[in-house]
């Protein structure tokens, strides 16, 4: 995999880049300190992975990752910006990725190694090479990763730090209590503010709240029902929850909440729909895990969604994330789960159980 870094000493230094060089084994590591010899390097060779200083001398990061998307979609664009504030807007919609600055060692080598571990697992050219292309493609969801962070880094992150941190976005927070009063959640009680919210639901249950309404925000193709996805969404979020050991269960809840997130790029083809002769657009499923890896979401919720339609094709041979959410979303979307492969997995006894629970939830349809 070749990783160009552009950008001088001061954002990567010496002793950071021939880190990353040591430490992959396929790794070819390059450095350039300005733009334009960043963009002769990629016009000359294919570039896997390129990360971008905050400021350059001859152009603007954003100018670069734009060029950069023109000429090498295939390439994974990762921005670094200034750790205290949120990407951009110029970048935003260019960059796949935004790590913070000061680089720590560890997060950029995670970084690296996750989008090496996603294309070992979306060993597909075309798939990358169109997403790439997509010209405002959905940016990472900015207040669901900050809640991560905050949880990850501080073992003592209360429901009142949660609440704060949901209240500065207005608008988010608006949809998130909306969210919390919907049948699924209320119990019948109303909610009315964020720290009640993170009492009675959950820290957990919250975070997917906030996941469900920045993804369901985000701009997308022509002809979507996003209120009906919403709904599906968080039915399905529900049922893989209940499906999986409490070990695992978070992840199923969130992969299973952003199984159809593919459906919101241009260009993709939903996989419920028969395919058309001479068709070659990609199904939204791999769409959907390609776009989460680009995010650097944990690989078994990529894995769950890149193969939510087609279990079997998992590296995962029993019944977990993949498995779980392959039921929760036909059972959402009133579909047939593969009792082949429940047969296989030995998880075909349990499939009566979560059908009555999935008419349970449905017996009062969640609010949009």
């Amino acid at each position: 995999m070749r990783i160009l870094f552009v950008g001088d000493e001061a954002v990567f230094p010496t002793t950071l880049v021939e880190l990353v060089s040591e430490l992959g084994q396929d790794w070819e590591v390059e450095r350039s300190d300005d733009a334009g010899s960043a963009m002769a390097r990629v016009a000359a060779v294919p570039v896997d992975v390129i990360l971008v200083a905050p400021s350059l001398p001859d152009m603007p990061p954003a100018t670069l990752l734009g060029q950069v998307r023109t000429l090498r979609a295939e390439a994974s664009r990762v921005a670094v910006i200034d750790g205290s504030q949120n990407p951009p807007a110029r970048i935003i919609g260019l960059a796949h990725r935004f790590l913070p600055a000061p680089l720590a060692p560890e997060l950029l080598l995670e970084a690296i190694g996750s989008l090496e571990e996603l294309r070992e697992l979306l060993d597909n050219p075309a798939l990358r090479q169109r997403i790439g292309r997509v010209e405002q493609l959905p940016s990472p969801p900015q207040l669901y990763l900050r809640l991560m962070s905050a949880l990850e880094t501080d073992e003592h992150t209360s429901a009142a730090d949660i609440a704060g941190l949901v209240a500065g976005d207005p608008a988010i927070a608006a949809k998130v209590l909306q969210l919390c009063n919907s049948a699924y959640f209320s119990n019948g009680r109303t909610i009315t503010d964020l720290r009640a919210a993170v009492t009675r639901l959950g820290i957990a249950t919250l975070r997917d709240l906030v996941l469900a309404s920045e993804v369901f925000s985000l701009p997308g193709a022509a002809g979507i029902d996003r209120a009906a996805l919403q709904q599906r969404a968080l039915l399905a979020s529900r049922l893989a929850k209940r499906m999986l050991p409490e070990s695992s269960a978070e992840l199923g809840a969130t992969a299973a909440l952003l199984a159809d997130i593919g459906l919101l790029l241009p260009g993709v083809r939903d996989e419920r729909q028969p395919v058309a002769e001479g068709d070659e657009r990609p199904g939204h499923a791999e769409a959907g895990a390609y776009l989460l890896g680009l995010w650097g979401l944990p690989m078994p919720i990529i894995e769950a969604v890149a193969f939510h339609r087609t279990p079997s094709r998992s590296s995962t041979r029993s019944f977990w994330v993949t498995g779980a959410v392959h039921v929760a979303m036909a059972l959402a979307a009133g579909e047939e789960p593969d009792e082949a492969y429940l047969g296989r997995t030995g998880a075909m006894a349990r499939l009566g159980e979560w059908r009555d629970y999935a008419e349970s939830l449905t017996a009062v349809p969640v609010a949009a």
